[in-house]
């Protein structure tokens, strides 16, 4: 009944659009099969395609199927056409399941580079599979061109590829389109430096959505050699935004790669250390951070319902839509009266000597801003700049005198305390400055700026 009527309350609230990110976190992930790799699960979320090695040194595909969602991965993962004699890998099933795309370095009956992407298709999912054929000469290169991923709608092509006349070095993630499914699909072009760094980048994985695109790289940063980062976008129109590494939940000091995510965005597919893996995401929805999810949480998304506030933002996908709508509600009451373990989160302590530096975060880290002041004297420090979709401050600022426990005199100063929980991945500046908060244009006496870059 509670339930009910909550919905009911917040459902009478109104509608407008805007973009944001939600908060989401890996579980810990569980080995599924050991030697495969390159998984693509079928938006049914009852078939895994994967690659194997296939005894010769080369690869073939290989699937497993279970009869429910619920069912554990069967260990019987078999050989699925369109396997040959070469090497057959990093299979992308369609969303409607009756295309198949992978890359192979066949050469019959026509090849364009060392491996090329190809497709097979069927008229229905119990039907055989197609004869391969090349995606043609638009799409190959001369060169390695590897690991299709397919948008849902079937218009984006995102794949891998060494060819060397993108100004970049060492593979790069590139992206085909078309208008139709009948159409031919376009020029490839680069996804460009924001996306593609001078380290080996590939691997790519759409979203169902569309808005977040996971890749592996050797960048630095990583927690091995190989990682596995995400890039997001706000909507399908926008451009991707800077990557950032999943953390280390997921990325280990082992190689992590060619990462798959479920259609519905609840796991994590990967692999790692010889082994295929999952990892469950889930979304944070203990908003007030008590350790139960209840109506105080109702209430704060209630407070932010129809904006886009990225904490209460959590579905349909964990990490949202843009707005704080219904999809988020139902979401939040399928974890309603869950109790949440709290844990302590870690606190990163800055001060005056790290004024014009950059701080690295971990969603969910304290950052702590330690700064000299005297307010006896009305001047105090306050936040000029600050972008609280990625970081939000804690309260009012903590003054601590220089002799603990004694009220500060004229003359004689101490430090105010300030903290920031890191909400979101993204980068922005923190701005502080020491002033006379009366005083209308009277540039503040000292400032105190910092990069902050959330992973």
């Amino acid at each position: 009944m509670k339930r009910t009527i909550s919905l009911v309350l917040v459902l009478a609230l109104g509608l407008i659009a805007s973009v944001a990110n939600a908060d989401f976190v890996f579980g810990t992930p569980t080995v599924m099969v050991e030697w495969c790799t390159a998984p693509s699960v079928s938006t049914d979320g009852l078939s895994i395609y994967v690659d194997a090695p296939d005894g010769s040194g080369g690869w073939e595909i290989w699937v497993s199927t279970r009869e429910t969602i619920h069912d554990d991965w069967p260990d019987g993962i078999k050989p699925t056409p369109p396997n040959s004699s070469y090497s057959d890998g990093n299979p992308d099933i369609s969303a409607d399941g009756l295309t198949l795309f992978f890359n192979s370095d066949r050469p019959v009956p026509v090849t364009y580079g060392e491996k090329d992407l190809w497709l097979t298709t069927r008229a229905s999912t119990d039907d055989p599979w197609s004869e391969p054929v090349n995606l043609g000469p638009t799409i190959n290169g001369s060169y390695d061109d590897v690991h299709p991923s397919v948008s849902t709608d079937g218009l984006s092509l995102f794949f891998s590829s060494d060819r060397p006349d993108d100004g970049y070095v060492d593979r790069d993630i590139w992206l085909s389109t078309r208008a139709t499914t009948d159409d031919d699909w376009g020029e490839p072009e680069n996804l460009g430096p924001i996306v593609n760094s001078p380290s080996w980048d590939s691997g790519p994985d759409i979203s169902s959505d569309g808005l977040k695109l996971f890749f592996d790289s050797t960048r630095p940063g990583g927690y091995g050699s190989t990682d596995i980062w995400v890039t997001s976008r706000a909507t399908t129109d926008d451009p991707w935004g800077v990557p950032v590494n999943i953390g280390p939940i997921v990325n280990t000091s082992n190689d992590d790669h060619t990462a798959c995510i479920s259609a519905d965005g609840s796991i994590l597919y990967f692999y790692s250390n010889n082994y295929l893996r999952q990892a469950p995401i889930e979304p944070v929805v203990d908003f007030n951070g008590d350790g139960i999810v209840d109506a105080l949480d109702i209430c704060i998304m209630a407070d932010h319902w129809h904006t886009d506030y990225q904490l209460c933002d959590i579905g349909p996908m964990p990490w949202g839509d843009g707005i704080v709508d219904v999809q988020d509600l139902i979401v939040l009451v399928e974890h309603l009266f869950e109790g949440i373990p709290q844990v302590e989160p870690e606190e990163v302590n800055v001060d005056e000597k790290d004024d014009g530096s950059q701080v690295e975060l971990e969603q969910g880290q304290i950052l702590v801003v330690t700064l000299e002041s005297n307010p006896t004297t009305g001047y105090r420090w306050e936040v000029a700049e600050i972008q609280e979709s990625i970081l939000e401050q804690m309260g009012e600022a903590e003054f601590k005198p220089s002799q603990t426990g004694e009220p500060p005199i004229v003359g004689a100063g101490g430090w105010e305390i300030f903290r920031f929980k890191a909400i979101s991945a993204g980068q922005m500046t923190l701005q502080l400055v020491y002033h006379r908060p009366w005083e209308e244009g009277v540039e503040p006496i000292n400032t105190f700026s910092i990069e902050v870059v959330v992973n």
